[in-house]
């Protein structure tokens, strides 16, 4: 099966996306995976007339090349979970979403709260569901007892259901129950773009908010062929691996919490807020609001403002080499995070895991090496990994991480271009194709959007990395201790409104 070859930050025009029957696109589908390639992407899009168009993107992560197939479909057609279980989650939000059928599908229960709709955006086929009111997995037997947890938790933090499956203390199933808060936020990029649609995207996942801008920007000037300025790049390069600097470490330091190890939470705590600090150094807010734009950046960094992020790096690089290795140096941290939790590397490849938790598996998964954009096809950053795939391992990676997200801003501030910041958008080419991927700090980012005969986003599919790994962190809690998900949950650390977009 050929089609045409999609790189990151590119496109293509519509009418080479192969499209197929939907009994040939299942098979196709299906031998891809099998022969090495991951489904990137998966979703629905409304006909004209009748009908929903599939569009699954499909990566070859040791070639850099992604492809796309299509095919059109009415009230059903044959799943592909059974055979390629990654692709269970998506299909669970076409149905959801379409109202489509894929016949076959093991657990076929929605993954949100909202009516379907049909085709051409017409009004939704039923009044929306009950929000929290859906069917969970049930176990029979003696000393079989479940443990519901959420959506309201006890802390600010935002709502998911959590449904324990225990026999005992140890956990046979975990559910995990999503979608409390579905904003429509896909639909809002529709027909843009807009003054309002970058200021979305920097809220689809607040504390991702450089990936998903840049990758909201990336996507429009892959649609309108626009060449970002090598300064811009640069400076995108280093609030990108900033945000991952400060989520990291905020992550090593709740670890530690959830182990009762206090010196490093409290320390790590702070030095989050200092890597948060550079941020706002570099754009005037902690989060990078307001920084990345169609063309470029808003914000330059003048010399003086250079030297001063480049002091700052060098004393946090101290402070957290310093909590971090007390971490790892003190056994009974150790003895929580080693064998709790883990997640094999055939698993990540059959739920199609990606970032810390694939790396962690030994499965070198990584957009910034595999698919490289912007800064990244000219600075190299090694792909951090470990091999059990456990708690330790999670947290080992994002160790690695840092190290090499310090060395790399160390490094761009050193070199940073000279030029402009930005460069004016042009029209959007009509009946264009684009797949935009980030390495975000929980992995992948990804949007997809199709241009119009007019210009115009006729489509627009964001896929977070908590999208693809949710199922994951139900997987990892198999066999575990009921008391081991606090520790689990934070070794993943997804998002709930990245999800539930």
């Amino acid at each position: 099966m050929t089609s045409e070859v999609l790189h990151n930050g590119y496109g293509a025009p519509l009418r080479r996306v192969t499209s197929l029957a939907p009994e040939a696109f299942r098979r196709a589908v299906i031998e891809r995976t099998r022969a090495g390639e991951r489904l990137v992407a998966l979703f629905g899009r409304p006909l004209a007339q009748a009908g929903v168009r599939l569009l699954a993107v499909l990566g070859h992560d040791h070639g850099g090349t992604l492809a796309a197939l299509a095919t059109e479909v009415s009230e059903a057609y044959p799943a592909l979970t059974p055979e390629c279980p990654e692709a269970h989650w998506f299909e669970r939000e076409i149905a959801e979403q379409w109202a489509v059928r894929p016949d076959g599908h093991p657990w076929l229960k929605p993954i949100r709260f909202h009516p379907p709709y049909r085709s051409g955006g017409a009004p939704p086929l039923g009044a929306a569901p009950a929000i929290g009111v859906t069917d969970f997995f049930r176990m029979a037997g003696e000393e079989v007892h479940e443990v519901a947890v959420g959506p309201v938790h006890a802390g600010i933090i935002e709502p998911g259901h959590f449904r324990f499956q225990c026999h005992g203390e140890s956990v046979h199933h975990l559910e995990i129950s999503l979608g409390y808060q579905h904003r429509g936020a896909e639909r809002a990029f529709v027909a843009g773009p807009e003054k309002r649609a970058i200021h979305y995207a920097e809220t689809l996942a607040g504390d991702t908010t450089i990936a998903h801008a840049s990758a909201y920007c990336q996507a429009l000037e892959a649609l309108s062929h626009c060449r970002v300025p090598a300064r811009a790049v640069a400076l995108r390069g280093i609030a990108l691996e900033l945000e991952r600097l400060a989520n990291h470490t905020g992550d090593l330091g709740a670890l530690a919490n959830d182990v009762g190890f206090l010196p490093t939470a409290s320390f790590c705590g702070r030095i989050r807020g200092d890597f948060l600090n550079m941020t706002a150094l570099l754009c005037g807010n902690r989060f990078g609001r307001g920084l990345v734009r169609p063309g470029g950046v808003t914000c330059d960094l003048e010399p003086q403002r250079a030297e001063e992020l480049g002091r700052r790096l060098e004393r946090a690089r101290r402070d957290v080499t310093g909590a971090v290795e007390l971490l790892f140096e003190t056994p009974s941290v150790m003895a929580r995070f080693e064998e709790t939790g883990r997640l094999t590397a055939t698993q990540c490849i059959e739920l199609g895991i990606v970032g810390p938790p694939a790396r962690a598996a030994g499965l070198e998964r990584d957009v910034r090496h595999d698919y490289p954009s912007g800064i990244f096809r000219f600075a190299h950053i090694p792909v951090s990994t470990a091999d059990t795939g456990d708690v330790f391992a999670r947290a080992f990676v994002r160790w690695l991480e840092i190290r090499r997200s310090l060395a790399f801003i160390g490094e761009q501030l050193r070199t940073l271009p000279e030029g402009p910041l930005r460069a004016a958008l042009p029209p959007l080419v009509p009946e264009w194709l684009t797949v935009s991927l980030i390495e975000g700090w929980r992995g992948e980012v990804c949007h997809v959007a199709e241009s119009d005969g007019e210009g115009r986003l006729a489509t627009y599919k964001v896929v977070d990395a908590s999208f693809h790994n949710w199922f994951g962190l139900a997987m990892a809690l198999r066999e575990q201790a009921i008391s081991d998900f606090p520790l689990c949950n934070k070794s993943f650390n997804l998002s709930y409104c990245g999800h539930d977009l």
